[in-house]
């Protein structure tokens, strides 16, 4: 097979090319000059660079010419006001070209990796107090003060692969839960393991649902590689409290763990804080208002579809915590 990966160097992509050259595969990475691609170091010989970006339908052209499938990783995670207008340029609009060029091209199959804030949350005001809300691949997009801009724009991407499938694409969509896995841990979900290094006594009320990487990943090849199209399938490996995974993430790093629990009140504070930081600072906050009320839910992922279709198991997630926490440590 010969697969075009695009975000690459990204968490999910990098770790989608490692899995593909370990099964001989040829592998094809779009990427950006200046890009980091340390994820990726020692393993970068094998991989076939093409220069390019998915906002630039030629070198998107140029780059599909010599492939057989996509797998489309590339997006932007923000819950920043100022990335907003790059994040939807980027989600949506270049989503939409990857599709476009995979039609006119005739590409055998294309994965989205989209995320499970795309199939959007329930009002808050239409759930009983201290309810958990557990979702699957039937719930339906519904307007929510729950749905942050992030979610808004993963969501239309969808709507621009689910165009291509009607025009005879075939494709699939993941969509992952709380990533966990060795990245950069001043990035992404890999900050929670940064956070918890450095003993910051804080955690949050609510649940996190979790996957590993390499579960992501794992599912990519194989739906890749199956007869299944036109489906999506959300990867969720688990439910955990996040006081549970904070303790959890510390013990494994011989840290202190986290022992004040921020509650919603004292998380509004918090958010303006680190907006009023951010903006003087020109940073990026550590909590945004999307976030601090995103963590305070009780949401659960039912991943019962993915495990029927292909027979998937997912890694437990002391597995995955303590492969993940000395990886970390020992770059140090």
């Amino acid at each position: 097979m010969k697969i075009l990966i695009t975000g690459a160097t990204g968490l999910v992509g990098s770790n989608v090319a490692r899995q593909f050259l370990a099964q001989n595969h040829t592998v094809f990475a779009l990427f950006r000059p200046g890009s980091d691609r340390s994820l990726l170091k020692d393993i970068e010989s094998q991989i076939h660079w093409v220069e390019g970006d998915v906002l630039d339908i030629s070198s998107l052209e140029r780059a599909i010419e010599a492939v057989e499938y996509i797998v489309h990783t590339a997006a932007v995670v923000s819950f920043v006001p100022r990335d907003r207008k790059m994040m939807y340029k980027v989600n949506m609009e270049g989503t939409a070209n990857v599709v476009n060029v995979s039609l006119k091209y005739d590409i055998k199959k294309l994965c989205h990796v989209s995320s499970i804030a795309a199939l959007g949350r329930p009002d808050s005001r239409k759930i009983m107090p201290g309810q958990d809300i557990v979702i699957d691949e039937e719930q339906r997009w519904e307007d929510s003060p729950e749905n942050s801009e992030y979610a808004k724009s993963k969501y239309l991407a969808e709507l621009e692969v689910w165009r291509g499938i009607e025009e005879g694409l075939n494709a699939v969509i993941v969509n992952p839960t709380l990533i966990l896995g060795e990245g950069d841990w001043s990035k992404s979900s890999t900050q929670i393991f940064r956070y918890v290094y450095n003993e910051k006594p804080f955690y949050t009320e609510g649940i996190a649902n979790y996957v590993d990487v390499q579960d992501v990943a794992k599912a990519v090849v194989q739906l890749l590689s199956s007869d299944i199209s036109g489906e999506r399938f959300l990867l969720n490996a688990g439910s955990i409290s996040y006081q549970s995974l904070f303790n959890s993430i510390a013990d494994s790093m011989g840290k202190k763990r986290p022992s004040f629990k921020v509650g919603p009140g004292l998380a509004g504070i918090i958010w303006r804080f680190e907006a009023a930081r951010t903006w003087l600072l020109g940073t990026k906050p550590l909590i945004t208002k999307e976030t601090a009320q995103s963590s305070a839910r009780r949401f659960r992922y039912n991943n019962g579809k993915i495990k029927k279709a292909i027979g998937f198991e997912f890694q437990p997630i002391e597995k995955t915590i303590a492969r993940v926490s000395e990886s970390l440590t020992g770059r140090i």
